[in-house]
């Protein structure tokens, strides 16, 4: 991801951006990796580091409306997180509500569509709230949809998925042999969501962390050195310019 692809064919004059065109990815999923390492690089205490990712999140996601994106998911705090000194995850559970407070209205003109993906019922108070309102507020648009994943665990997802479609078993919904793959996908909290197609991981880490396992069986995966908060609206679109240069082919031959 350090030098510039030159395999574009097709320029958007609105935008700037050369695409393939019928080739942009519709869902993009990102792990937002290298927040606390900025900080320490530059002799902050990790919090700093937190703070500076909000605004690189407006960033990226101006940077998918522009590239014509349908669905947009970052991963903000996972059901491992909790597992950090009590300050940073206090710290990081209060972001929400600065970054509606600042963001959102940026965020409403943009047309996007704010979800949130993940266990909210354990949050705080006032996280729940902020995101409630950003939720509220934007329920209306029909642009990008911004899903963030919050206090989200894959693992803990497909369990409660699981004990869903169980209970509608017994309660004799559907049979057993109607059980498939696409009935499972149903009780996911990306029901009626097409699944990535592109994994972004920056921060120079190499692993899904429990997100999205389900989903992302067929997703290109896009691994880039640089830390969340010196990720650019640049750096998204060479991601995307990667991901034009794959040929998927789903276990078939092509």
């Amino acid at each position: 991801m350090n030098m510039k692809i030159p395999f574009l064919t097709k320029k958007d004059e609105k935008t700037n951006f050369y695409y393939t065109e019928g080739h942009i990815p519709e869902h993009v999923a990102i792990i937002m990796d290298g927040n606390g390492r900025w900080a320490q690089k530059r002799g902050l205490p990790r919090f700093a580091g937190h703070k500076e990712g909000l605004s690189v999140v407006v960033k990226v996601v101006k940077a998918a409306v522009k590239c014509n994106v349908k669905v947009l998911t970052m991963y903000t705090f996972s059901t491992e997180n909790w597992k950090r000194p009590k300050p940073e995850v206090e710290f990081i559970l209060k972001l929400p509500k600065e970054f509606m407070h600042v963001y959102l209205p940026e965020i409403k003109s943009n047309n996007v569509r704010v979800q949130v993906i993940g266990n909210m019922e354990t949050l705080p108070v006032s996280t729940r709230e902020a995101l409630q309102y950003a939720i509220d507020s934007t329920k209306d648009n029909d642009g990008l949809q911004l899903n963030l994943a919050l206090n989200y665990g894959s693992k803990h997802e497909m369990l409660h998925a699981m004990k869903g479609m169980f209970t509608d078993l017994i309660d004799e919904k559907f049979s057993i042999d109607e059980v498939d793959e696409q009935r499972f996908s149903k009780y996911l909290d990306t029901a009626d969501m097409p699944n990535p197609d592109l994994l972004i991981r920056t921060g120079g880490e190499k692993r899904l962390s429990n997100f999205l396992l389900w989903q992302m069986a067929y997703t290109e995966f896009c691994f880039s050195d640089v830390l969340w908060p010196d990720f650019s609206e640049n750096e998204f679109r060479l991601a995307l310019e990667e991901y034009q240069l794959r040929k998927r082919r789903y276990g078939g031959l092509g």
